[in-house]
C-alpha cells in the first residue's frame, strides 16, 4: 500500500464502488494522507461480520494509518463500528460525498478531537451525489448512479436506513455524463441505483425509468450499448417496456428483485408484487425479446418459510426462465420486522440455499449450452474475455482488443464461460 495515499477497501454493491472512486477523488483534492476507508454493507448480518472481520485485518496491516469506517452499516449502527479499538473514525452515506468532511479529516487537528461518529440523519437528505463523479468502470464498462435511496420498507431489509428515502439524478445531468463517457471511448454503460425504477418519482413531471432510457438512446446515439441494473419488475413503465422491444442498443439482460415465488411469504416480506406478476413480465419481456435473459435476487429461509413455500420459490427459477441467480441465505437484520417474526433453522436455510444455487447452475448450464453456434457481439474486459449481450462470460484463444466489441462465433464452452472465435 503507498503510505502516503489512502487506502480504500469496499464491500458489498455497485453503488457502493461508484461511492468508493467519488470518495477516492475527494480525499485526493483534500490532500489526506496515511488512511484506511472501509466502505461497509449492511445488506445481512453475515455482511457486517465481514466489515468487522476486515476492519481487524486492516488495522493489523496498517498499525499506524487512521482507519474511517463508512457505508450502510457504519450508518446503521455506528456504535458498533465506534466501539471497536480498531477504528478512529465513523463517517455516514451522506457525510462521505461532502467534500468538507474530507477537508476536515485531512486537517492537523482532527486526530485531535474527542468526536469519533460522524453520521446524521439519513432520511433529512433530498439529493444524490451523482454529479460528482461521471462514472466508474474498466475499460470497457462504466457504471452510473442515477439514483439512491428507497422508500419501501421490506420487512427484511436494513437498506433504506443506510441509505435514505429515494431521491433521483435529473436526466439531463446524467445525458451529459453518459455523453463524455463516450467521448473517453467507454461502449457500454450501466445505470446504477438502489431502487432503479422508482427514478424520477420525486423530479418535476414525476417521469419514469423507461423515459430516462429512451431519452439516453436517443441523446447520446454514439453510446453501443446500454445496461440497466437490478429493477422491480412490479414497477416497470410502458416506455421501458417499449425500449426492450424496439432498442437493440439496451441490452437484453434484466436482473430482477424477485426475493421468493410464494405469494404469502411475499406478502410477509411486504413485497409490492405476486408470483403470477414476476412470471407474467417474464413472459412478456420475454415476447418482446426472445433474447432475453434474467437475473434474479431469492431468499432462502425467510422467516415462517414451510417446505411448500421454498418450493414455490424453487420453481419460480424455472417458471420465470432466470438463467443468473443471486441466492441469499436469510439472516435476520436487528431493527427489521422480519427479525421478530418466527425464524426458520440455520441448517434448513443452508439446505434450501444450496438447492437454489443448483438450479440456478442448471439454468446457467442450459443457457451455455444453447449459445454454441451462436454469433455474439462480444464486450472485451480483458485481452481475452469479454461478454456476451446477456451478460455470459465469453473467452477466447487469442488476444483481442481490450474494452472494444468483437463480432464472434461460440465454438465450445467449459464450466462456467463460452469460448468463442472473432469472426
Amino acid at each position: 500500500m503507498d503510505r502516503r495515499a489512502p487506502h480504500f477497501h469496499t464491500l458489498g454493491c455497485r453503488l457502493n464502488t461508484y461511492e468508493t472512486e467519488a470518495m477516492r477523488e475527494l480525499s485526493a483534492a483534500a490532500g489526506l494522507g496515511d488512511t484506511v476507508v472501509v466502505n461497509t454493507c449492511a445488506v445481512t448480518g453475515e455482511a457486517v461480520r465481514k466489515a468487522r472481520q476486515d476492519i481487524r485485518r486492516l488495522r493489523r496491516e496498517n498499525p499506524d494509518a487512521t482507519l474511517i469506517v463508512t457505508g450502510c452499516a457504519a450508518q446503521t449502527e455506528p456504535e458498533t463500528f465506534a466501539a471497536m479499538a480498531e477504528v478512529d473514525r465513523v463517517i455516514g452515506n451522506s457525510e462521505k460525498m461532502q467534500p468538507e468532511t474530507w477537508r476536515d479529516l485531512a486537517g492537523a487537528d482532527f486526530i485531535g478531537r474527542t468526536e469519533k461518529i460522524r453520521v446524521d440523519d439519513i432520511m433529512s437528505v433530498t439529493e444524490t451525489a451523482g454529479h460528482l463523479i461521471d462514472g466508474f468502470g474498466t475499460r470497457s464498462r462504466a457504471y452510473v448512479q442515477v439514483q439512491n435511496g428507497c422508500d419501501h420498507r421490506c420487512t427484511f431489509c436494513i437498506i433504506p436506513y443506510g441509505r435514505g428515502n429515494s431521491r433521483s439524478v435529473p436526466a439531463g445531468v446524467v445525458v451529459d455524463q453518459i455523453k463524455r463517457l463516450v467521448e473517453r471511448g467507454y461502449n457500454e454503460v450501466v445505470l446504477t441505483g438502489v431502487d432503479l425504477t422508482s427514478w424520477g418519482a420525486d423530479l418535476p413531471g414525476g417521469p419514469k425509468l423507461g423515459d430516462l432510457v429512451m431519452r439516453i438512446l436517443k441523446l447520446v446515439p454514439d453510446l453501443p450499448r446500454l445496461r440497466i441494473s437490478s429493477i422491480d419488475s412490479i414497477e416497470v413503465d410502458e416506455n421501458l417496456m417499449q425500449a426492450i422491444a424496439t432498442e437493440p442498443r439496451l441490452m437484453p439482460h434484466l436482473h430482477l428483485s424477485l426475493q421468493h415465488g410464494d405469494d404469502l411469504i411475499l406478502k410477509r416480506m411486504k413485497r409490492r408484487h405476486l408470483r403470477g406478476d414476476a412470471v407474467r413480465f417474464c413472459e412478456e419481456a420475454r415476447r418482446l425479446r426472445p433474447e432475453m435473459t434474467f437475473g434474479a435476487d431469492i431468499i432462502a429461509g425467510f422467516p415462517t418459510e414451510t417446505d411448500a413455500h421454498f418450493e414455490n420459490s424453487l420453481r419460480l427459477v424455472e417458471d420465470c426462465d432466470l438463467t443468473w441467480l443471486h441466492v441469499f441465505p436469510y439472516s435476520p437484520r436487528r431493527g427489521t420486522p422480519a427479525a421478530r417474526m418466527p425464524q426458520v433453522d440455520g441448517p434448513t436455510i443452508k439446505a434450501r440455499a444450496k438447492r437454489l444455487r443448483a438450479a440456478g447452475a442448471a439454468q446457467v448450464d442450459k443457457h451455455l449450452t444453447a449459445q454454441e453456434g451462436a454469433r455474439h457481439q462480444v464486450l472485451m474486459e480483458s485481452p481475452r474475455m469479454g461478454r456476451t449481450e446477456q451478460f455470459a462470460e465469453v473467452r477466447f484463444e487469442t488476444d483481442q482488443p481490450e474494452g472494444q466489441i468483437v463480432p464472434a462465433r461460440i465454438i465450445g464452452r467449459d464450466d462456467r464461460a463460452l469460448r468463442a472465435q472473432p469472426v
